[in-house]
């Protein structure tokens, strides 16, 4: 396949974030605080990882910011939407993630990133609500608002390029229906409110709409349809999801892989959270717990593939729970017990107990996915972006392909997609082309 030809990183990067809740104003705060030179941007490859180039004896590995064209930090612009219209300084105070000694420094600057009214209905998150909402008689002109804020906010910062994150809560369960097929069904069903179209489509559909890729950061069914994939090919736009990958499913994409890659049996695994965040008031409500549980259970099934390997995996348990705890506020506890087994079917046991920040871990995944999906946006690639399952508990794919769960195949899957990309060879490891190990 023939390599992109990729526009320049020129301009200013306007990103919108549906949700101005803990995770984005932890991403935004933090962006701000790394551009003052008050901390570091720990987490992000985008920021702090190298990418090897070529044989490991040439030594060439430069950071991942120096080899591909990406957007500055100083060329972002930071918006969004919330039912709560709490300014982004009073939401992250009210969040609890960020001390106040990040918070005080930028409070200016937060104070004037204040959210949009937002496209947001109890129905699809029973937990949440507020009063900075968008009143209209159809879905379909509340998608029309928000193409108008798209380009409002284009015009008023001043933006060359823009990108959407979808930041907001996890919406109740839907599957694909006859709705989400095609485009004109879609539109007709926001016309008629039919219940099938969330909150969170008609961000994605005004985003494509109005030229802007879209990742989606919640499991809720949301630019994963048949007509707004579609879309997102006839504009050229590239999109990704969904849901990030922070705590326990990350624990599980990094442990899972290594128990595989030495045979080693599972007979169950069973994880539970405690969270006091607003993720975990939403994710309180049966509903939309079962939108996140069908997205953490499905890590096991494909990394193991309990079909190759019956006598390992074939009777394998997993069971998943979340629990609201208000105490613990955004510091997640995720706590996981594997029975395993090993040489001849002798039990061992393996406990984690992992004593996570939820926004912590998902601020970088923003700012990379923001970056990331731009440069595809500037490379031409349209349609689901696959190379960036790295950051999601449950990757997109074209119909017919199973996803890609290992953690480290997703992170070589990554970086041999940014090298195809500048021109560099990919890099397989096979190792018989260094002196020594040559193939006779």
């Amino acid at each position: 396949m023939e390599r992109p030809v990729i526009q320049g990183s020129e301009g200013r990067l306007g990103v919108l974030l549906p949700g101005m809740g803990a995770v984005a104003t932890t991403f935004i705060a933090g962006v701000e605080a790394v551009r003052q030179g008050h901390a570091k941007p720990i987490g992000s490859l985008t920021q702090m990882n190298t990418i090897r180039l070529g044989k490991r004896t040439e030594g060439r590995s430069p950071l991942i910011k120096d080899f591909a064209p990406l957007a500055g930090l100083d060329q972002l612009v930071f918006g969004g939407w919330d039912p709560i219209p709490d300014d982004a300084f009073d939401s992250a105070v009210n969040a609890g993630v960020l001390d106040r000694t990040h918070l005080d420094p930028i409070e200016e600057f937060l104070r004037d990133i204040k959210p949009m009214p937002a496209v947001f209905d109890v129905a699809y998150v029973k937990k949440l609500n507020g009063p900075n909402k968008k009143e209209a008689s159809t879905k379909r002109e509340l998608a029309e608002a928000l193409r108008a804020d798209i380009r409002r906010f284009r015009v008023e910062n001043d933006c060359d390029r823009m990108v959407m994150i979808w930041c907001g809560s996890t919406e109740i369960f839907l599957r694909p229906g006859p709705t989400h097929q095609t485009l004109e069904s879609f539109e007709k069903a926001m016309e008629e409110n039919d219940a099938s179209i969330a909150p969170s489509m008609l961000y994605a559909y005004a985003a494509l709409m109005e030229g802007v890729p879209y990742a989606n950061g919640a499991p809720n069914l949301s630019g994963d349809i048949p007509a707004l994939e579609s879309l997102a090919v006839e504009r050229g736009l590239p999109i990704a999801g969904k849901d990030f990958k922070t705590g326990q499913t990350l624990m599980k994409t990094i442990l899972a892989p290594g128990l595989k890659a030495r045979m080693l049996g599972l007979d169950g695994w069973f994880s539970t959270n405690i969270l006091g965040n607003r993720d975990g008031e939403v994710l309180d409500d049966p509903e939309s717990f079962k939108t996140k549980e069908e997205s953490k259970l499905g890590v096991l099934e494909h990394i193991l593939q309990p079909k190759l390997y019956p006598e390992l995996y074939g009777d394998m348990y997993h069971k998943v729970r979340i629990n609201y705890y208000p105490p613990r506020g955004d510091n997640k506890e995720g706590w996981d017990n594997l029975d395993i087994f090993g040489w001849l079917g002798y039990p061992m046991q393996i406990k984690v107990d992992f004593l996570c920040r939820d926004s912590i871990l998902a601020a970088p995944i923003v700012l990379d996915l923001a970056l990331f999906i731009d440069l595809a946006a500037r490379s031409g690639m349209s349609g689901i972006q696959e190379w960036l399952s790295f950051y999601f508990k449950s990757p997109q794919t074209p119909e017919g392909l199973y996803p890609e769960h290992d953690l480290f195949i997703q992170h070589k899957k990554l970086k041999n997609t940014l090298r195809w990309m500048m021109g560099e060879d990919l890099i397989t490891h096979l190792g018989v082309d260094y002196p020594g190990q040559e193939i006779s």
